[in-house]
C-alpha cells in the first residue's frame, strides 16, 4: 500500500471518533443555548430539555448491526 493510501486510511479510521466528539460538543452547545435535542436510547426517542427533563417522543426498532464491508439493502 502506498503512502497516500495509508494516509487516507488513517484519516478514514479517525472519522468515527472525531464525529462522536463533534456530535457531543454540538449536543452540549444546543442545550446550553436553551434548545431541546432528540436522543435515542433503549428503543425510544426522547426530547431532552436544557433542564434535564426527558420526554418520550416515539418508540423505535432496535438498531441493526452491519459488519464492515457488507452491503445492506433498505426497502
Amino acid at each position: 500500500m502506498s503512502t497516500p493510501d495509508k494516509e487516507i486510511e488513517a484519516l478514514e479510521s479517525s472519522f468515527p471518533a472525531l464525529s462522536g466528539q463533534v456530535f457531543a460538543a454540538e449536543h452540549r452547545k444546543a442545550l446550553a443555548a436553551g434548545f431541546s435535542v432528540l436522543q435515542a436510547e433503549g428503543g425510544v426517542i426522547y426530547r431532552v430539555f436544557p433542564d434535564g427533563r426527558r420526554e418520550p417522543v416515539k418508540q423505535i426498532k432496535a438498531p441493526v448491526s452491519v459488519p464492515n464491508g457488507r452491503k445492506f439493502r433498505i426497502r
